[in-house]
């Protein structure tokens, strides 16, 4: 390996206050799957829970611990490539999740989701094209 392949995997951690409400949002609202969870056995540990689907190449890491300090501007896009489905939105909504307003751009091209720890998903409509820029 030379590097940072397309196939290098990501892992995207951030604390959450309360991981149970986190877990039935992101399993039961949105789909992921728990790939992990490991309980906190000493100091400096912390319980966390991971999630994302078998095989892919990211993970969402959620950590017990600091109270979490979200922006408007923390954001976990999925590119959907396609309109988002009208039950998945209740799913997230009856999972503990918000829906609010990302701007012009988000809301013409997605919709967000504020997760219970007051972090944003924007569900995008767009499909992702990851080519690099002309010289």
């Amino acid at each position: 390996m030379t590097g940072i392949e397309a196939s290098t995997h990501v892992r995207l951690a951030r604390p959450s206050r309360d991981l149970a409400a986190a877990e039935r949002f992101y399993v039961d609202g949105l789909g992921l799957e728990v790939l992990y969870r490991a309980t906190a056995e000493g100091p400096g540990e912390h319980d966390l829970l991971m999630l994302g689907r078998a095989g892919a190449a990211w993970h969402l890491e959620l950590v017990a611990g600091p109270e979490p300090t979200p922006s408007e501007q923390d954001l976990f896009v999925l590119y959907l490539d396609g309109p988002v489905p009208d039950e998945l939105l209740e799913r997230l909504e009856n999972a503990g999740g918000r829906r609010v307003s990302q701007g012009p751009y988000w809301d013409q091209w997605g919709v967000t989701v504020v997760d219970p720890d007051g972090y944003r998903l924007v569900l995008s409509t767009r499909r992702w094209h990851n080519t690099p820029l002309a010289a």
